[in-house]
């Protein structure tokens, strides 16, 4: 936006990360309330954590979680699958580790998986998703008309109401909350 390639950005909707352990919780993870601390103790534990490692959205913010913390993971105990988030929950699942993952790709597999909610509700997992209308001025041949249109829809009182919805009825929760300002 600073840059001049969106004239307009607005808060759609959010869902969290969540920071994942076998059962055992073998660095005594459950139960700490953020997720420098939670890092902290797999790191002196040098429990297993499986990492995407992919460069992806949740990659960037599990290393920006590592650098809240202060540690930079290295070692045998840290594990780069290299692979999206439903490979890297089976791994860790089937290697009893530790990873982050979003909410709603763990709750969709959960079933399939040895691996439990240990932490979660810290605001640093917290995961926000915008609209933003790109800049006519920057790209006149953009449909600003239908670029505002979508925006306006996904902020409206219907659709907000859609994402809240979403996933209730197959997991019990939804996998996205609306805007709060909406």
């Amino acid at each position: 936006m600073a840059q001049g390639y969106g004239m307009r950005r607005e808060r759609v909707m959010s869902n969290d990360f969540v920071l994942l352990c076998p059962p055992a919780d073998p660095a005594a993870v459950r139960g700490v309330e953020s997720a420098s601390e939670g890092l902290r103790r797999i790191a002196v534990a040098q429990a297993l954590f499986v990492s995407r490692g992919d460069d992806s959205g949740t990659h960037k913010k599990e290393r920006a979680l590592w650098e809240q913390a202060g540690l930079a993971p290295q070692g045998d105990w840290y594990l780069e699958s290299g692979q999206g988030m439903g490979a890297t929950l089976r791994i860790a699942s089937e290697k009893e580790g530790y990873t982050l993952s979003d909410r709603g790709t763990y709750l969709a597999l959960r079933d399939e998986l040895a691996l439990e909610i240990c932490l979660e509700g810290d605001p640093a997992l917290l995961n926000v998703y915008h609209v933003i209308v790109v800049n006519a001025e920057r790209w006149p041949d953009v449909n600003v008309e239908g670029a505002n249109a979508l925006a306006d829809f996904l902020l409206s009182s219907r659709a907000q109401r859609m994402i809240a919805a979403f996933g209730v009825e197959r997991y019990g929760q939804p996998l996205f909350l609306p805007n709060p300002d909406q």
